[in-house]
């Protein structure tokens, strides 16, 4: 689980150290910070492992993708939770808030993908936390911006050129007049909304069977992220994740999805209720 010393991530390491026979590892950019989270699931009666990752790091993530496949061989559960956000009130230009977002969100996400997809075993389980504010992004698009995020045909190529083409226009300050929202981090999980589509097309016609990847809106929780106003518990915010990481052998539905309160839903059509 990347990302996961506090938080959605912590709550998703405690559920799977539940229900998960294996070995479960919660990770974090700072090793201090990582192995306090273990303590204290130590003293609740867990035993997550530990492994220092920060996504935006490609040495990082190769550490430890060297590492798991010394170590197993192979991984069963992906859940790529890490990620950023600025705060409402940050007095950060737009422009910075747009490329740092996307280079944590977006890009590190993808970087963690390349190096972990070779090791996902048959079976396995990915799961992206994705947001409902991608649904509000992407219905604030201009309709050829949406047409161009929505192709069912688009590639990771195509993509990625587009969350360029945004992180460029927001350096212009054009990003509006192209067609795009002013939210650094609702457009990034636009990006993995759409991501999670193409995966699971190039997972299906993978030689190992049965990949799964879906996306999910945790809901609204009570994190650091959300500045603690979410009104769901951290655990209720690891349900879906956890259940989608979990989900049983030969699962047709959901598929390279994207999932709120277990639930299956257009990504440009979700409306979260409170």
């Amino acid at each position: 689980v990347t990302g996961s010393n506090k938080g959605i991530g912590y709550a998703i390491v405690r559920g799977l150290c539940k229900q998960f026979k294996g070995d479960v590892f919660l990770t974090a950019r700072n090793e201090e910070l990582g192995k306090k989270a273990i303590q204290s699931l130590n003293e609740e009666g867990f035993s997550p492992k530990f492994h220092q990752l920060d996504i935006t790091d490609q040495a990082s993530i190769e550490r430890l993708r060297d590492f798991l496949k010394n170590t197993y061989g192979g991984l069963d559960i992906l859940v790529n939770n890490a990620g950023m956000a600025y705060k409402n009130a940050s007095p950060a230009p737009f422009a910075e808030q747009a490329e740092v977002t996307n280079k944590t969100n977006y890009f590190g996400t993808i970087a963690v993908c390349d190096a972990l997809f070779p090791l996902l075993r048959p079976h396995a389980r990915v799961v992206h936390l994705s947001s409902m504010a991608s649904s509000y992004a992407i219905r604030k698009c201009s309709p050829e911006v949406q047409a161009k995020f929505l192709n069912p045909n688009i590639t990771i190529e195509e993509l990625t050129a587009l969350m360029n083409d945004f992180i460029q226009a927001a350096k212009n300050g054009e990003h509006e007049k192209k067609g795009y929202p002013s939210s650094a981090y609702s457009m990034s999980k636009v990006g993995i909304s759409v991501l999670t589509h193409i995966q699971q097309r190039q997972l299906s016609a993978d030689s190992r069977e049965d990949i799964i990847v879906n996306s999910c809106c945790p809901g609204y929780v009570d994190t650091d992220m959300s500045s603690h106003k979410g009104p769901k518990t951290i655990d209720e915010g690891a349900d879906t994740p956890i259940y989608l990481a979990l989900l049983p052998e030969g699962t047709k539905s959901p598929a390279g999805e994207f999932v709120a309160d277990r639930k299956v839903y257009k990504f440009n059509e979700y409306e979260y209720k409170m």
